[in-house]
């Protein structure tokens, strides 16, 4: 029976091709539908972070400079 993987599990999956198995990176993002850019970003933060820095990210920005302050915006 067939398991899934999580999206972790399979840019980990690459990362271990190119660690382990010698894959180039060329090799291991082609392999894994991803480009090479992908994979070194998956690579570094793999080397910082372990398996938890995989997980898929928030891509909301931390600050919005325009935004009006809170006090301002309730008077």
């Amino acid at each position: 029976m067939f398991r899934e993987c999580s999206v972790a599990e399979q840019r980990y999956q690459a990362v271990l091709a190119v660690i382990e198995d010698g894959l180039s990176v060329t090799e291991a993002a082609a392999k894994a539908g991803a480009t090479r850019q992908a994979l070194h970003s998956w690579s570094s933060r793999y080397a910082g972070g372990g398996l938890e820095a995989l997980v898929d990210r928030s891509h909301r920005p931390r600050s919005c400079p325009h935004q009006m302050d809170p006090s301002v915006e309730v008077r």
